[in-house]
């Protein structure tokens, strides 16, 4: 393909990108395929010669689409948004076409240096502490990361190198090896398995926090599971809050937990991996009081910000702490400027070595929407939320199961486990709209999370509607 054939190409694909969007909801939401169907449809081994175009792409609509569980349908409610917008979408296609490496700040200036500034942009956004923005002279900064579950393990072992400084410094005899297997990690039992993991691949022990009725974290609960661990000889390391469960959009009490972590020299990262896009809006910004105790803190623009993933956005109050812990500089890395103070090494900042030019998307997204774009989008989604929940409440079989704070709503009907079971089973076999359950103080929820760009009162009334649908049959069919 030459450069005149892929103008003629890319217009047609763009053409097919927009038509898809534009008719979105006249696909099912949800795909009827087996495991395995698509090895049928395709060749054992790749073509020996070139094919044409024309075949790729029609292999599209009889290969790919009938595979795809379609999350930007405004009949997708299930699990949490995955942003996407058409300036994210060029931003892409420009980042794919310079292709650079951006490991470090000579390997393409513009890859580092928008990143820091977008970072900064979207901080200031965000209201966050001075502590946290890079500017030209500040010891913090943010850095993007694939997703919260990165900035997750980046932070705890950042957090695993400054303990074991700290305690080598006071007891230089102290074998490494002893220290970390006494160190220990908190986490709230509504966290992300994102956070688990964490813990798994660190090396670290996680311990659970018991939540109130809530589903959040509070403060007296962590002080007492603390000082029961400092009583076995294990060494408080980690605090990851949440702000925004997976399950029911908790939101840990960070105003109790940060001055606890900050007393126990405990390093307090904050995971508000869905809801940190809504605190752009000033009446959603208190649910981030607090931030100024935390050591890290990250959120996912590519989840509700139409910033297509990935992007995932972390901050830091002493970006010494992360380069400290992953700083590997071979001379093939080496440039002239890493010395100077002026510049960023992201290579540093993170797991991987590589990394593509992602806040080009930030760049055109924060840049042709404009603050109040962003927040309009935002509380049109939580306004959305709140109708649903309306018509929940009026219909007197059905419960709400936790607060409905933003575009999250947990409901369930009236009665067992098991009838709710089979309700999202013939919901989600019907194919028409798409959701997840979760459970909440032992009982089984079915999850409603406004999640398209195009998502509209009327899809969610017909999502209603056919909820009650379904509801009603299942009804008909239990015992009296």
């Amino acid at each position: 393909m030459d450069a005149a054939e892929f103008r003629r190409r890319g217009k047609e694909m763009v053409d097919y990108i927009a038509d898809y969007m534009e008719n979105i909801e006249q696909r099912q939401v949800y795909p009827d395929v087996e495991p395995g169907y698509l090895r049928a449809l395709i060749p054992q081994e790749a073509p020996e010669g070139p094919e044409a175009y024309e075949a790729v792409l029609k292999d599209i609509e009889r290969v790919i689409m009938p595979g795809v569980t379609h999350w930007h349908s405004p009949y997708f409610y299930a699990y949490f948004p995955t942003a996407s917008s058409f300036p994210a979408m060029l931003a892409d296609m420009l980042s794919g076409a310079i292709g650079c490496i951006g490991f470090s700040w000579a390997a393409s200036p513009a890859c580092t240096e928008l990143e820091t500034v977008m970072l900064d942009w979207l901080g200031k956004m965000l209201n966050l502490p001075e502590d946290f923005i890079a500017g030209t002279a500040g010891k913090g900064g943010g850095v993007i990361q694939g997703s919260a579950s990165e900035a997750t393990l980046v932070a705890l072992l950042a957090a695993r190198r400054r303990k074991v400084q700290q305690i080598q410094t006071e007891q230089p005899e102290r074998p490494e090896a002893d220290i970390v297997s006494k160190l220990v990690a908190y986490t709230s039992e509504q966290a992300h398995s994102s956070v688990e993991r964490a813990g798994l691949i660190g090396g670290m022990r996680m311990r659970k926090v018991p939540t109130d009725e809530k589903f959040a974290v509070r403060g007296e609960a962590l002080r007492r599971i603390i000082q029961e661990d400092r009583n076995a000889g294990l060494i408080p390391c980690y605090f990851c809050a949440t702000l925004g469960t997976t399950p029911s959009c908790a939101f840990d009490h960070i105003l109790e937990l940060g001055p606890i972590c900050n007393a126990e020299n405990i390093w307090m990262h904050i995971d508000a991996a869905y809801a940190g896009s809504s605190f752009i809006c000033p009446e959603f910004r208190p649910l981030l009081d607090g931030i100024e105790f935390a050591d890290s803190f990250n959120f996912n623009p590519h989840k509700w910000l139409l910033v297509n993933f990935d992007c995932s956005t972390m901050w830091v109050k002493r970006r010494s702490d992360l380069v400290g812990a992953f700083k590997m500089d071979p001379v093939y890395l080496k440039h002239d400027h890493q010395e100077s103070g002026l510049v960023t090494d992201y290579r540093h900042w993170q797991i991987p070595l590589g990394r593509r030019f992602r806040s080009l998307k930030m760049w055109f997204v924060f840049r042709m929407y404009g603050v109040k774009g962003l927040q309009d989008y935002i509380r049109q989604h939580v306004h959305l939320a709140k109708e649903f929940e309306r018509m929940v409440r009026n219909d007197p079989r059905f419960e709400i199961s936790a607060d409905v704070v933003l575009g999250l709503v947990c409901f369930r009907l009236k009665g067992s486990n098991e009838l709710n079971e089979a309700l999202l089973k013939s919901i989600n076999s019907a194919r028409r709209i798409h959701l997840v359950p979760c459970q909440l103080a032992g009982n089984f929820v079915l999850r409603f999370a406004v999640c398209a760009r195009t998502t509209e009162l009327r899809h969610v009334q017909v999502a209603w509607h056919h909820i009650s649908e379904l509801a009603s049959e299942l009804l008909l069919k239990q015992p009296h």
